[in-house]
């Protein structure tokens, strides 16, 4: 949800649908209105149906609740603390209904703590400290750590838990970027600013991380 909506608009163009129904969680911000109310004013705009589907004061029964998610063309997942996210989906037994709907084609995004949790382990301040967590959906294989270049001690942190296994090899984002995984595979990369990169980070077996930055298209006009 930045300001020109490149990125929003890439994801759209990536739903199965023209005018996609898309889902908003904001768990992670313990659904916060002010939150939710930044992506409807992003979205409502856009060839879109969106949504929102709060948890903390949740109105639909089990049965609703599978219906509601799996009808969704995208779910955009916002920031916020990724332990308590990946908590509260456990409890109300959204992380079964994600994965279901990933299978029937559901689009699966999001920024910061909804980058991370699809993941097996993700970097995250969750705790206060950055520090890693290896209980993610599992959905993509290995690691993911958001805002790489813009909170002071990321790069290093993320490194360090890559390097001694703590936890797997996987993907580190700048902010403004954006990756596109199908099946599991990297397929596209794109960033809203020329500054932005991506980094496929992995141990280099001399106790260390080393980081491979991947091309990405530059989205929009050029900076």
């Amino acid at each position: 949800m930045d300001d020109d909506g490149l990125l929003d608009d890439w994801v759209l163009g990536h739903a199965r649908s023209p005018r996609p129904r898309v889902c908003f969680l904001a768990t992670a911000g313990g659904d916060s209105a002010a939150y939710t109310d930044r992506f409807l004013s992003a979205f409502r705009d856009r060839a879109c149906e969106p949504g929102v589907l709060p948890l903390f004061r949740r109105e639909l029964d089990d049965a609703a609740l599978r219906a509601f998610l799996i009808s969704q063309d995208v779910v955009y997942v916002g920031g916020g603390n990724t332990a308590n996210l990946l908590a509260v989906w456990r409890v109300h037994g959204v992380d079964r209904l994600l994965r279901e709907a990933c299978d029937r084609g559901t689009l699966l995004c999001g920024v910061s703590a909804g980058a991370n949790c699809w993941a097996e382990g993700s970097h995250t301040d969750s705790f206060g400290p950055l520090t890693f967590l290896p209980e993610g959906l599992g959905l993509l294989r290995g690691s993911v750590c958001p805002h790489y270049d813009s909170e002071l001690g990321r790069r290093a942190s993320y490194r360090a838990a890559v390097a001694d296994g703590s936890l797997g090899a996987g993907w580190a984002l700048e902010d403004g970027a954006g990756a596109l995984f199908t099946d599991g595979l990297l397929t596209e990369a794109v960033t809203r600013t020329a500054q932005a990169r991506l980094y496929e980070v992995a141990p280099d077996g001399n106790g260390g991380a080393a980081e491979r930055a991947v091309p990405c298209r530059l989205l929009g006009a050029a900076r």
